[in-house]
């Protein structure tokens, strides 16, 4: 009886070490199919067009504080500038609270062009301290003398939004110098300390002595913690104070108040930025995302910038 011989199996290299085979590889599976859009019932979706305009007004009230308003800053500051030099050129510039032709003088028309050489500071003083004329540049308090005249001037400037002008007063020292141009002329004044709240006050003025205060918010931009002063004398000569009609000030124009007779337009701007979200979801509906955000991706930013300048409107005029 003959015996076959069976072909002997393959020795691979796992065998040859000693190793067992790998298991061969499970099959593998076939991708999921793509799962379709998710419906939101319409609680849900009331909820999203709420989140995502709640964080529009966030974005667009930190671009405004931040940004736009020193843009909006600069250009109220040439045009004002303009306006200032026109009038100074032709003698009609104010040296009172009325015009030359005895109009009371109108919240935020320009009345002085004030300098500080070390702190590269340039910028048009405006009648008025309210967040309104804060808004344009530094303000001048209605209810004082203007800078050079007799007496006491009080002017109030933001530390951080719209250009910030006054963010660097704090870091004058005594003997820096202060000019201030109005329709008498170009003042001097020399800076004599920095004070905060309960701080001694500069000694009484003397007779036909005029001093210069400046006042802005202390602390960290946008998150003041109080008021910083910075007290001038003037060293050149004293002009005659004007007639100021303005006794008693009201409390928006005051350092850090508030001014709450603009939240109309806060009411007006909040309807405008409903209607545009109202459109964008009946559009999303009717043409589909990509038109939709083609269309009123641009007019929802423009109506939340308008929503977030009025908010910043509304705050402490020294901010």
């Amino acid at each position: 009886m003959s015996v076959i011989d069976e072909p002997a199996a393959p020795v691979g290299p796992s065998a040859q070490r000693g190793r067992p085979p790998r298991p061969p590889r499970p099959p593998r599976r076939p991708p999921a199919a793509p799962r379709g859009p998710v419906a939101l019932s319409p609680g849900e979706a009331l909820a999203r067009s709420i989140v995502a305009t709640l964080l529009l007004l966030v974005m667009m009230f930190v671009l405004n504080v931040t940004v736009f308003s020193h843009l909006q800053h600069l250009a109220s500051q040439q045009r004002l500038e303009d306006d200032l030099r026109a009038q100074l050129a032709a003698g009609t510039a104010p040296v009172s609270e009325g015009t030359f032709e005895d109009v009371v003088l109108a919240d935020g028309a320009p009345v002085a062009i004030m300098d500080i050489p070390r702190l590269r500071f340039h910028e048009v003083v405006v009648e008025g301290t309210s967040s309104a004329q804060t808004v344009l540049g530094v303000g001048h308090r209605r209810d004082s003398v203007l800078p050079g005249q007799a007496g006491v001037s009080v002017l109030m400037g933001r530390a951080g939004a719209y250009g910030g002008p006054f963010s660097a007063i704090s870091s004058l020292e005594p003997g820096d110098e202060i000019t201030v141009r109005t329709g008498q002329g170009l003042q001097v004044f020399e800076v004599m300390g920095l004070r905060y709240a309960g701080d001694p006050t500069p000694p009484n003025l003397t007779r036909g002595e005029s001093r210069l205060i400046l006042q802005t918010a202390r602390g960290v931009p946008y998150i003041p913690t109080g008021i910083a002063y910075v007290d001038a004398r003037l060293v050149s000569e004293t002009q005659p104070a004007g007639a100021r009609v303005t006794t008693t000030l009201d409390p928006s124009h005051r350092a850090m108040a508030t001014d709450v007779r603009t939240v109309w337009a806060l009411v007006f701007a909040v309807q405008f930025l409903i209607a545009v979200e109202t459109a964008a979801v009946w559009s999303f509906r009717r043409f589909g995302a990509q038109k939709t955000w083609i269309v009123f991706l641009p007019v929802g930013a423009l109506a939340g910038f308008f929503v977030a300048d009025q908010l910043t409107r509304l705050l402490p005029n020294l901010l």
